[in-house]
């Protein structure tokens, strides 16, 4: 994530299957204003996708997704979203 993006709300999905970690994070989002950023850490394999079609029919912005590394539960990924209007 860009030094210059603040997370308004972390959210620790590691180990979450799918649905959980967009589900978790569309909790997260409903509770934030537009325009606040939220992060996400996740290590399920379907995660990218999901969150790219979320944010995409939510109208929330994707704004980066970054590899972490690897961790026994999968490789953990981080997906930071600004909320959309």
């Amino acid at each position: 994530m860009d030094a210059a993006i603040h997370a308004d709300v972390t959210l620790d999905c590691s180990g979450l299957k799918c649905p959980m970690p967009v589900l978790r994070a569309a909790k997260a989002l409903r509770g934030m204003i537009a325009g606040q950023v939220l992060s996400v850490t996740a290590t399920d394999k379907a995660a990218p996708k999901d969150f790219q079609t979320f944010c995409a029919e939510g109208g929330h912005i994707l704004i980066a997704t970054d590899v972490l590394g690897d961790t026994p539960q999968g490789q953990l990924v981080r997906f930071t979203i600004r909320r959309g209007g």
